[in-house]
């Protein structure tokens, strides 16, 4: 791997696009080619066997779809990548890679609720052990850690309630017990996080969101070490969950912009967070920047900034979320996050849509949670379209 030589807000614009393109494109062309075509069998042998470089197939590779994966691969400072049709498809297929009947994994209780459905349901269906800790309790994760696992599956910031993990700790307690570290990085993005570079094996990304940044198309990417990689890619050529040439495009064209957008998402969340933490009417809010935060000390250490999310409970429970939410002017009510313009919801019809109120309950999430993606408006019109919205309640 050649060493990085520019800051992650030139490797955003260039990284898998500084190569000619077909007849001069100054971007990467949308590739929308099933099959690539070969004169000499030799060479069409050696691509087809990975002795050489080159596309047979658009479900195993494609030459769009493979600048997006050089892309992440230089802003995550990996090894290899590859790419998935969704962020759950990148989810699944790398636990199910590694875990087999028999097979123990350690995570946390604060995870996405794709992620714990995959944990609470699934994989144990398949005879794999799952053990959920507490999310703050890193004693308790070493504790089950060195007991013996196979992978260590961390989310940090988490989803939607901000916890922080404190990566590098807890990756050395797995490089003890020889258990692959894997992380998900939807929520810091690689423009305020690094897991690799602290310890983790793999890091995730849902690309719809932050990374795309445009709420327009779907993707997930899988980066880390090289033989780790490519045993996730070969168990996802198989399986098939492969992302398409013109999701592939979009998702780059939204990552030059990345650095940018994420540096105005980083500002403005902290701004709401303290508006917010000072609102009579607001009982708490989780944000990883405030002080206050009990994950405050370990986020400074392994982030440069807190990220674009952010989550508070409005005092009154989900009542007076239902009348809070769609009185707000600046926001989409969905079920997704990290795009240019805010997007808000409770757990029980975004993050955590799959669980019942007893599992969300078991999970630590309130039902008078508001889970806030802030977008790249003005800070002040959004603090002036909380502060409409709240003074209603």
């Amino acid at each position: 791997m050649e060493q990085k030589k520019f800051s992650k807000a030139t490797d955003a614009v260039w990284a898998g696009e500084d190569s000619p393109f077909f007849k001069g494109a100054a971007t990467t062309p949308i590739v929308n080619s099933v099959a690539f075509a070969y004169t000499d069998l030799e060479e069409w042998y050696d691509v087809s066997v990975g002795k050489a470089e080159g596309f047979i197939y658009s479900r195993n590779t494609n030459p769009t779809v493979a600048a997006l994966e050089e892309k992440i691969r230089v802003l995550e400072n990996a090894e290899a990548a590859t790419s998935f049709a969704t962020g759950m498809a990148a989810i699944s297929n790398t636990l199910f890679t590694f875990l087999k009947p028999g097979k123990r994994v350690v995570s946390v209780k604060d995870t996405y609720g794709g992620t714990s459905k995959m944990f609470l349901d699934f994989l144990p269906a398949y005879q794999v052990e799952v053990k959920l800790c507490e999310t703050g309790n890193h004693e308790e994760l070493e504790r089950e850690i060195a007991k013996g696992c196979d992978l260590v599956y961390l989310e940090t910031p988490t989803n939607p309630t901000l916890k922080i993990i404190d990566i590098k700790r807890i990756a050395a307690a797995a490089r003890k017990a020889g258990a692959i570290v894997v992380v998900d990085n939807t929520f810091a993005t690689p423009i305020n996080q690094n897991p690799l570079d602290i310890g983790a094996d793999l890091v995730i990304h849902s690309a719809t969101k932050f990374l795309n940044g445009h709420s327009d198309a779907m993707g997930g990417l899988v980066a880390g070490k090289k033989e780790l990689v490519r045993q996730v890619f070969q168990f996802r050529e198989i399986n098939g969950a492969s992302l398409q040439a013109d999701p592939a495009y979009m998702i780059a064209r939204g990552m030059k912009t990345l650095d940018l957008r994420i540096s105005r998402q980083n500002d403005s969340a902290l701004t709401i967070a303290r508006y917010l933490k000072s609102h009579p009417k607001i009982s708490n809010v989780f944000y990883p920047g405030l002080e206050s935060h009990i994950g405050h000390e370990i986020a400074r250490s392994q982030m440069r900034g807190f990220g674009g999310m952010l989550s508070f409970v409005i005092d009154g429970g989900y009542g007076l979320v239902e009348k809070f939410l769609p009185s707000l002017k600046l926001v989409h009510l969905a079920a997704s996050l990290g795009s240019v313009s805010s997007l808000a919801g409770p757990p029980r019809t975004t993050s955590h849509v799959e669980l019942t109120a007893e599992q969300r309950a078991l999970l630590g999430i309130p039902e008078g949670l508001v889970r806030y993606s802030v977008g790249i408006e003005n800070v002040d019109d959004l603090l002036g379209d909380l502060e409409q919205g709240l003074e209603k309640l």
